[in-house]
Protein backbone atom coordinates (compact mmCIF):
# COMPACT_ATOMS: atom_id res chain seq x y z
CA UNK A 1 0.00 0.00 0.00
CA UNK A 2 1.25 3.05 -1.34
CA UNK A 3 1.70 5.89 1.68
CA UNK A 4 3.57 8.76 -0.39
CA UNK A 5 4.29 12.02 1.28
CA UNK A 6 1.56 15.27 0.40
CA UNK A 7 5.33 16.78 -1.22
CA UNK A 8 5.96 14.17 -3.25
CA UNK A 9 2.70 13.67 -4.81
CA UNK A 10 2.69 17.46 -5.76
CA UNK A 11 6.25 17.47 -7.89
CA UNK A 12 6.12 17.46 -10.97
CA UNK A 13 8.36 14.80 -13.10
CA UNK A 14 11.29 16.61 -15.24
CA UNK A 15 10.04 16.33 -19.05
CA UNK A 16 13.48 17.22 -20.43
CA UNK A 17 13.97 13.67 -18.33
CA UNK A 18 11.37 12.02 -19.60
CA UNK A 19 11.51 12.44 -22.93
CA UNK A 20 14.93 11.71 -23.02
CA UNK A 21 14.11 8.48 -21.35
CA UNK A 22 11.77 7.75 -24.09
CA UNK A 23 14.16 8.87 -26.94
CA UNK A 24 16.52 6.05 -24.67
CA UNK A 25 14.02 3.59 -24.76
CA UNK A 26 13.47 3.37 -28.67
CA UNK A 27 16.99 3.59 -29.44
CA UNK A 28 17.48 0.24 -27.15
CA UNK A 29 14.76 -1.14 -29.19
CA UNK A 30 16.90 -0.74 -32.64
CA UNK A 31 15.24 2.52 -33.69
CA UNK A 32 17.37 5.15 -34.96
CA UNK A 33 16.29 8.11 -32.74
CA UNK A 34 17.61 11.52 -32.90
CA UNK A 35 18.08 12.98 -29.48
CA UNK A 36 17.84 16.88 -29.25
CA UNK A 37 16.30 16.72 -25.63
CA UNK A 38 19.59 17.05 -23.89
CA UNK A 39 20.86 19.98 -21.65
CA UNK A 40 24.82 19.22 -21.82
CA UNK A 41 27.73 19.72 -24.26
CA UNK A 42 28.20 16.75 -26.41
CA UNK A 43 32.24 17.23 -26.01
CA UNK A 44 34.52 15.70 -23.69
CA UNK A 45 36.10 17.17 -20.82
CA UNK A 46 39.13 19.35 -21.35
CA UNK A 47 42.07 16.47 -21.42
CA UNK A 48 43.71 18.72 -18.75
CA UNK A 49 40.61 18.91 -16.71
CA UNK A 50 40.43 14.44 -17.14
CA UNK A 51 44.00 14.25 -16.19
CA UNK A 52 43.33 16.39 -12.75
CA UNK A 53 40.75 13.98 -11.80
CA UNK A 54 42.80 10.93 -12.43
CA UNK A 55 45.51 12.20 -10.46
CA UNK A 56 43.12 13.22 -7.72
CA UNK A 57 42.53 9.39 -7.27
CA UNK A 58 46.19 8.65 -7.61
CA UNK A 59 47.00 10.98 -4.57
CA UNK A 60 44.42 9.66 -2.34
CA UNK A 61 41.74 12.68 -2.66
CA UNK A 62 39.28 10.16 -0.99
CA UNK A 63 38.54 11.60 2.35
CA UNK A 64 35.20 13.94 2.98
CA UNK A 65 35.99 17.94 2.82
CA UNK A 66 34.16 20.32 4.50
CA UNK A 67 30.65 20.58 3.60
CA UNK A 68 31.28 24.03 1.12
CA UNK A 69 34.23 21.73 -0.44
CA UNK A 70 38.35 22.35 -0.70
CA UNK A 71 39.58 25.66 0.53
CA UNK A 72 41.34 25.69 -2.53
CA UNK A 73 38.52 24.98 -4.59
CA UNK A 74 36.58 27.86 -2.70
CA UNK A 75 39.76 30.20 -3.82
CA UNK A 76 39.70 29.41 -7.17
CA UNK A 77 35.41 30.29 -7.51
CA UNK A 78 36.40 33.56 -5.81
CA UNK A 79 39.72 34.78 -7.99
CA UNK A 80 37.04 33.53 -11.35
CA UNK A 81 34.27 35.80 -9.29
CA UNK A 82 36.62 38.79 -9.75
CA UNK A 83 38.52 38.18 -13.10
CA UNK A 84 35.66 37.37 -14.91
CA UNK A 85 32.64 39.18 -13.19
CA UNK A 86 34.15 41.84 -11.43
CA UNK A 87 32.65 40.75 -7.61
CA UNK A 88 34.20 40.16 -4.76
CA UNK A 89 33.26 37.24 -2.65
CA UNK A 90 35.25 35.88 -0.04
CA UNK A 91 35.86 31.86 0.17
CA UNK A 92 33.49 31.76 2.89
CA UNK A 93 30.62 33.33 0.97
CA UNK A 94 31.11 30.86 -1.53
CA UNK A 95 30.03 26.81 -0.66
CA UNK A 96 30.26 23.46 -3.53
CA UNK A 97 27.15 21.74 -4.20
CA UNK A 98 26.48 18.40 -6.36
CA UNK A 99 25.84 20.51 -9.24
CA UNK A 100 24.17 23.91 -9.78
CA UNK A 101 20.35 22.14 -9.56
CA UNK A 102 21.67 21.67 -5.67
CA UNK A 103 23.27 25.02 -5.06
CA UNK A 104 19.40 26.18 -6.46
CA UNK A 105 17.86 23.85 -4.08
CA UNK A 106 19.81 24.96 -0.91
CA UNK A 107 19.26 28.28 -2.11
CA UNK A 108 15.47 28.21 -1.85
CA UNK A 109 15.00 25.86 0.85
CA UNK A 110 16.95 28.54 3.14
CA UNK A 111 14.93 31.31 1.56
CA UNK A 112 11.36 30.60 1.15
CA UNK A 113 8.82 30.12 3.43
CA UNK A 114 5.15 28.67 3.44
CA UNK A 115 3.26 31.15 1.62
CA UNK A 116 6.02 33.42 0.37
CA UNK A 117 6.19 34.55 -3.42
CA UNK A 118 8.96 33.91 -6.15
CA UNK A 119 8.79 35.61 -9.34
CA UNK A 120 9.60 33.03 -12.25
CA UNK A 121 9.77 34.57 -15.70
CA UNK A 122 8.58 32.31 -18.41
CA UNK A 123 9.69 30.40 -20.14
CA UNK A 124 11.77 28.67 -17.26
CA UNK A 125 14.00 25.96 -16.73
CA UNK A 126 11.56 22.49 -15.48
CA UNK A 127 12.88 22.59 -11.90
CA UNK A 128 12.55 26.16 -10.51
CA UNK A 129 8.79 25.76 -9.66
CA UNK A 130 9.07 22.17 -8.37
CA UNK A 131 11.58 23.75 -6.22
CA UNK A 132 9.67 26.73 -4.96
CA UNK A 133 6.73 24.16 -4.76
CA UNK A 134 9.39 21.83 -2.58
CA UNK A 135 10.04 24.42 0.04
CA UNK A 136 6.10 25.41 0.29
CA UNK A 137 6.37 28.76 -1.18
CA UNK A 138 3.80 30.11 -4.20
CA UNK A 139 5.17 30.51 -7.51
CA UNK A 140 4.25 33.75 -9.59
CA UNK A 141 4.75 32.93 -13.34
CA UNK A 142 5.08 36.24 -15.33
CA UNK A 143 4.83 35.01 -19.08
CA UNK A 144 7.11 36.60 -21.71
CA UNK A 145 6.59 36.17 -25.66
CA UNK A 146 8.76 36.32 -29.16
CA UNK A 147 8.19 39.96 -28.92
CA UNK A 148 10.10 41.28 -25.93
CA UNK A 149 12.49 38.10 -26.53
CA UNK A 150 11.12 36.48 -23.85
CA UNK A 151 12.35 38.37 -21.58
CA UNK A 152 10.42 40.50 -18.72
CA UNK A 153 9.94 44.31 -18.13
CA UNK A 154 10.81 46.28 -15.32
CA UNK A 155 6.78 47.38 -15.26
CA UNK A 156 6.05 43.52 -15.42
CA UNK A 157 8.09 42.32 -12.76
CA UNK A 158 6.81 45.74 -10.42
CA UNK A 159 3.38 44.80 -11.46
CA UNK A 160 3.52 41.10 -9.94
CA UNK A 161 5.55 42.59 -6.67
CA UNK A 162 3.19 42.13 -3.15
CA UNK A 163 4.26 42.36 0.28
CA UNK A 164 4.68 38.26 0.25
CA UNK A 165 7.07 38.47 -2.86
CA UNK A 166 10.29 36.91 -1.14
CA UNK A 167 12.55 36.46 -4.29
CA UNK A 168 12.64 36.86 -7.85
CA UNK A 169 14.73 33.87 -9.71
CA UNK A 170 16.18 34.96 -13.07
CA UNK A 171 18.53 33.03 -15.72
CA UNK A 172 20.83 34.37 -17.86
CA UNK A 173 21.88 33.16 -19.97
CA UNK A 174 18.25 31.47 -20.33
CA UNK A 175 17.20 28.00 -20.62
CA UNK A 176 15.12 27.55 -22.87
CA UNK A 177 15.15 30.66 -25.14
CA UNK A 178 18.71 31.50 -25.01
CA UNK A 179 17.45 35.30 -23.81
CA UNK A 180 19.94 37.23 -21.99
CA UNK A 181 19.71 40.64 -19.85
CA UNK A 182 22.43 43.18 -21.23
CA UNK A 183 23.57 45.65 -18.82
CA UNK A 184 20.93 48.17 -19.54
CA UNK A 185 18.19 45.42 -19.29
CA UNK A 186 19.50 44.46 -15.93
CA UNK A 187 19.87 48.10 -14.03
CA UNK A 188 16.38 48.52 -15.57
CA UNK A 189 15.38 45.42 -13.01
CA UNK A 190 17.69 46.18 -10.71
CA UNK A 191 16.02 49.67 -10.19
CA UNK A 192 12.79 48.53 -9.09
CA UNK A 193 14.41 45.71 -6.97
CA UNK A 194 15.83 48.34 -4.65
CA UNK A 195 12.36 49.70 -3.62
CA UNK A 196 11.71 45.93 -2.47
CA UNK A 197 14.70 45.48 0.24
CA UNK A 198 12.57 42.10 1.28
CA UNK A 199 13.59 41.06 -2.28
CA UNK A 200 16.59 38.92 -2.76
CA UNK A 201 17.05 37.12 -6.54
CA UNK A 202 18.28 34.43 -7.27
CA UNK A 203 20.40 34.23 -10.61
CA UNK A 204 21.14 31.20 -12.65
CA UNK A 205 24.67 31.65 -14.55
CA UNK A 206 25.08 28.46 -15.28
CA UNK A 207 25.00 29.45 -19.52
CA UNK A 208 27.27 32.37 -18.34
CA UNK A 209 30.37 31.13 -21.00
CA UNK A 210 28.12 29.97 -23.53
CA UNK A 211 27.09 33.72 -25.12
CA UNK A 212 27.10 35.10 -28.76
CA UNK A 213 26.55 38.46 -28.18
CA UNK A 214 29.62 39.75 -25.61
CA UNK A 215 30.34 40.03 -21.84
CA UNK A 216 28.16 38.06 -19.24
CA UNK A 217 26.25 40.70 -17.08
CA UNK A 218 25.67 39.04 -13.21
CA UNK A 219 23.39 40.80 -11.64
CA UNK A 220 25.58 40.92 -8.63
CA UNK A 221 27.63 43.73 -10.30
CA UNK A 222 25.09 45.90 -9.35
CA UNK A 223 26.33 46.99 -5.74
CA UNK A 224 22.94 48.53 -4.64
CA UNK A 225 21.49 44.66 -4.63
CA UNK A 226 24.18 42.86 -4.29
CA UNK A 227 23.67 41.74 -0.69
CA UNK A 228 20.63 40.20 -1.49
CA UNK A 229 21.79 38.49 -4.66
CA UNK A 230 22.34 34.63 -4.52
CA UNK A 231 24.76 33.41 -7.73
CA UNK A 232 24.82 29.84 -9.16
CA UNK A 233 27.02 28.52 -11.09
CA UNK A 234 28.90 25.43 -12.12
CA UNK A 235 31.09 23.81 -14.31
CA UNK A 236 28.65 21.34 -16.56
CA UNK A 237 27.90 23.45 -19.45
CA UNK A 238 31.19 25.82 -19.89
CA UNK A 239 33.80 23.22 -19.10
CA UNK A 240 31.49 19.81 -20.20
CA UNK A 241 31.42 18.67 -17.29
CA UNK A 242 28.18 17.72 -16.31
CA UNK A 243 28.30 14.53 -14.90
CA UNK A 244 31.09 15.47 -12.14
CA UNK A 245 28.41 17.39 -10.40
CA UNK A 246 29.81 20.31 -9.73
CA UNK A 247 28.10 23.65 -8.63
CA UNK A 248 28.63 26.52 -6.80
CA UNK A 249 27.10 29.66 -5.28
CA UNK A 250 27.87 32.78 -3.87
CA UNK A 251 25.92 34.58 -1.53
CA UNK A 252 25.49 36.90 2.09
CA UNK A 253 27.43 34.51 4.49
CA UNK A 254 24.67 34.18 6.73
CA UNK A 255 22.75 33.08 3.90
CA UNK A 256 25.66 30.83 2.68
CA UNK A 257 26.24 29.24 5.96
CA UNK A 258 22.63 28.50 6.86
CA UNK A 259 22.92 26.41 2.89
CA UNK A 260 26.17 24.47 4.63
CA UNK A 261 24.24 23.57 7.76
CA UNK A 262 21.17 22.18 5.43
CA UNK A 263 23.69 20.53 2.88
CA UNK A 264 25.31 18.72 6.02
CA UNK A 265 22.33 17.09 6.95
CA UNK A 266 21.74 16.20 3.07
CA UNK A 267 24.66 15.56 1.54
CA UNK A 268 26.97 16.44 2.96
CA UNK A 269 30.31 17.72 0.37
CA UNK A 270 30.57 16.84 -3.70
CA UNK A 271 32.73 14.83 -5.08
CA UNK A 272 36.23 14.75 -3.62
CA UNK A 273 37.50 13.91 -7.31
CA UNK A 274 35.25 16.42 -9.05
CA UNK A 275 36.40 19.25 -6.66
CA UNK A 276 40.24 18.46 -7.70
CA UNK A 277 39.17 18.52 -11.59
CA UNK A 278 36.82 21.42 -11.51
CA UNK A 279 39.92 23.52 -9.49
CA UNK A 280 41.86 22.81 -12.78
CA UNK A 281 39.05 23.91 -14.97
CA UNK A 282 38.52 27.01 -13.05
CA UNK A 283 42.39 28.00 -13.09
CA UNK A 284 43.73 26.68 -16.37
CA UNK A 285 42.21 28.87 -18.59
CA UNK A 286 39.22 29.38 -20.85
CA UNK A 287 41.20 28.10 -24.47
CA UNK A 288 38.58 24.98 -24.77
CA UNK A 289 35.43 26.81 -23.14
CA UNK A 290 36.09 29.52 -25.95
CA UNK A 291 36.09 26.64 -28.80
CA UNK A 292 32.90 25.34 -27.67
CA UNK A 293 31.23 28.60 -27.71
CA UNK A 294 32.42 29.22 -31.53
CA UNK A 295 30.38 25.63 -32.10
CA UNK A 296 27.44 26.43 -30.42
CA UNK A 297 27.19 29.63 -32.27
CA UNK A 298 27.57 27.94 -35.48
CA UNK A 299 24.96 25.45 -34.77
CA UNK A 300 22.80 27.83 -33.81
CA UNK A 301 23.07 29.47 -36.92
CA UNK A 302 22.84 26.26 -39.02
CA UNK A 303 19.10 25.47 -36.98
CA UNK A 304 18.24 29.17 -36.90
CA UNK A 305 18.63 28.85 -41.27
CA UNK A 306 16.99 25.17 -41.22
CA UNK A 307 14.17 25.91 -39.57
CA UNK A 308 13.30 28.72 -41.99
CA UNK A 309 12.58 26.41 -44.89
CA UNK A 310 9.48 24.96 -42.18
CA UNK A 311 6.26 26.49 -42.38
CA UNK A 312 4.70 27.88 -39.22
CA UNK A 313 7.97 27.68 -37.15
CA UNK A 314 8.57 31.02 -35.74
CA UNK A 315 11.85 31.68 -33.21
CA UNK A 316 13.97 34.14 -31.27
CA UNK A 317 17.75 34.63 -32.00
CA UNK A 318 19.44 33.26 -28.91
CA UNK A 319 22.30 35.11 -27.40
CA UNK A 320 23.50 31.73 -25.21
CA UNK A 321 23.50 28.45 -23.93
CA UNK A 322 22.20 25.68 -26.87
CA UNK A 323 18.80 26.07 -27.08
CA UNK A 324 16.17 27.25 -29.83
CA UNK A 325 12.85 27.39 -28.20
CA UNK A 326 10.49 27.74 -31.25
CA UNK A 327 6.34 28.56 -31.39
CA UNK A 328 4.42 25.47 -32.89
CA UNK A 329 1.12 26.54 -32.47
CA UNK A 330 0.73 27.01 -36.13
CA UNK A 331 0.76 22.89 -36.43
CA UNK A 332 -1.95 22.66 -33.32
CA UNK A 333 -5.75 21.15 -35.36
CA UNK A 334 -3.73 20.37 -38.13
CA UNK A 335 -3.51 15.89 -38.83
CA UNK A 336 -2.00 13.59 -41.29
CA UNK A 337 -4.74 11.89 -41.42
CA UNK A 338 -4.34 9.73 -38.36
CA UNK A 339 -2.80 11.63 -36.26
CA UNK A 340 -4.06 15.28 -35.01
CA UNK A 341 -1.72 17.56 -33.18
CA UNK A 342 -3.65 18.85 -30.17
CA UNK A 343 -0.61 20.79 -28.07
CA UNK A 344 2.85 20.56 -27.67
CA UNK A 345 2.85 16.79 -26.44
CA UNK A 346 1.29 15.65 -29.52
CA UNK A 347 3.59 17.59 -31.20
CA UNK A 348 6.80 16.25 -29.66
CA UNK A 349 5.17 12.66 -29.98
CA UNK A 350 4.61 12.97 -33.57
CA UNK A 351 8.21 14.23 -34.04
CA UNK A 352 9.24 11.10 -32.07
CA UNK A 353 7.28 8.75 -33.92
CA UNK A 354 7.05 10.18 -37.48
CA UNK A 355 10.34 11.84 -37.78
CA UNK A 356 12.11 10.03 -34.96
CA UNK A 357 13.97 13.30 -33.52
CA UNK A 358 13.63 13.52 -29.91
CA UNK A 359 12.47 16.89 -28.50
CA UNK A 360 10.88 18.61 -25.42
CA UNK A 361 7.18 19.74 -24.76
CA UNK A 362 7.06 24.20 -24.01
CA UNK A 363 4.66 23.31 -21.17
CA UNK A 364 7.03 22.07 -18.94
CA UNK A 365 9.00 25.26 -19.69
CA UNK A 366 5.83 27.74 -18.54
CA UNK A 367 4.97 27.70 -22.64
CA UNK A 368 2.73 25.17 -24.41
CA UNK A 369 2.92 26.83 -27.27
CA UNK A 370 6.45 25.76 -27.82
CA UNK A 371 9.09 22.94 -27.94
CA UNK A 372 12.82 23.13 -26.86
CA UNK A 373 15.56 21.85 -29.03
CA UNK A 374 18.81 21.21 -27.75
CA UNK A 375 21.82 21.89 -30.62
CA UNK A 376 24.32 20.26 -28.71
CA UNK A 377 25.30 17.63 -31.20
CA UNK A 378 27.36 17.84 -34.04
CA UNK A 379 26.23 20.02 -37.68
CA UNK A 380 25.57 16.71 -39.64
CA UNK A 381 23.14 15.12 -37.29
CA UNK A 382 21.64 18.66 -36.53
CA UNK A 383 21.00 18.80 -40.40
CA UNK A 384 19.41 15.64 -40.51
CA UNK A 385 17.40 15.98 -38.06
CA UNK A 386 15.69 19.16 -39.40
CA UNK A 387 15.51 17.20 -42.54
CA UNK A 388 13.41 14.76 -41.02
CA UNK A 389 11.28 17.17 -38.59
CA UNK A 390 10.77 19.37 -42.19
CA UNK A 391 9.54 15.62 -44.34
CA UNK A 392 7.05 15.01 -41.27
CA UNK A 393 5.82 18.53 -40.99
CA UNK A 394 4.69 18.68 -44.39
CA UNK A 395 2.32 15.78 -44.21
CA UNK A 396 0.42 17.68 -41.21
CA UNK A 397 -2.54 19.53 -42.93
Amino acid sequence: MEQLSKRIKSLGESQTIAMNQKSKDLQAQGINVINLTVGEPDFFTPPHVKEAAKKAIDENYSFYTAVNGYPELLKAIATKFKNENNLDYKPEQIMVTNGAKHALANAIMCLIDEGDEVIIPAPYWVSYAELVKLAQGNNVILPTSLDTNYKITPEQLEKAITPNTKALLLCSPSNPTGSLYNRKEMQALVNVLVKYPRIFVISDEIYEHINFVGKHVSVAEFPEIKERCVIINGVSKGYAMTGYRIGYMAAPLWLTKACSKLQGQMTTNASTIAQRAAITALTAGNEYTLEMNKAFRRRRDLVLGLMKDIPGLKCNVPDGAFYVFPDVSYYFGKSDGTVTIKDDMDFCLYLLDKASVATVPGGAFGDPRCIRISYANSDEILEKALIQMKEALAKLK
